[in-house]
């Protein structure tokens, strides 16, 4: 293996990811911003989901907006429904995998907060379901994807997709719009 093209090969790939997202994703991230801001500011919460690499984003962003992102300011309620072991265990046992958001959003989402889910592929099925049972709790229920959407398309709003079918890309293009929301929701609340 020639380390140098490796090297260089990645990180031209994902320049051209960043490139087309920021053509592609600005209007969807912006309102994003809005709809996590107007939850906020009315006293409500974020919650983010997702699967593997999509459930180290949830945590990792949750905390970033609980604790801090870059400064000091007040804390902005935030969880990840894929944290809690003993919750996790028994949802997939008791009512299966499939069901493993859904029942925790159902338990702990409340009208106005906002879902965001996560996905690589916008197909997994506990995603899905995750995000129609924010809808019926009247939860604002938004996304972050890649590969042209897949099953969350018509299921979130905003649903932020990354135009690209590389998995590595979408995620981190997902990590990079996730520190820009931190950083957007930090801004407006300590201005405010």
């Amino acid at each position: 293996m020639d380390i140098k093209a490796f090297f260089t090969s990645e990180l031209d790939q994902h320049r051209a990811v960043l490139a087309a997202t920021e053509g592609a994703l600005e209007e969807p991230f912006r309102r994003l911003v809005e709809a996590c801001l107007a939850a906020v500011r009315g006293g409500n919460a974020i919650a983010f989901f997702g699967n593997g690499g999509s459930a180290a984003d949830a945590q990792h962003l949750a905390t970033e907006l609980t604790v801090r992102y870059k400064r000091d300011r007040t804390p902005i309620a935030a969880l990840a429904l894929t944290t809690d072991s003993s919750s996790l265990t028994a949802i997939g046992n008791d009512y299966g995998f499939d069901d493993l958001f859904a029942r925790q959003v159902e338990a702990l989402v409340r009208p106005s907060d906002v879902v965001i889910a996560i996905s690589t592929s916008g197909n997994s099925e506990n995603v899905i379901r995750g995000l129609a049972a924010a809808r019926a709790k009247g939860a604002v229920g938004a996304g972050l994807t890649g590969r042209g959407g897949g099953r969350m398309v018509g299921m979130a709003d905003p649903l932020l997709i990354v135009p690209s079918d590389d998995t590595a890309r979408i995620q981190e293009m997902h990590i990079t719009l996730g520190h820009m929301l931190c950083g957007a929701l930090e801004e407006e609340i300590s201005a405010s």
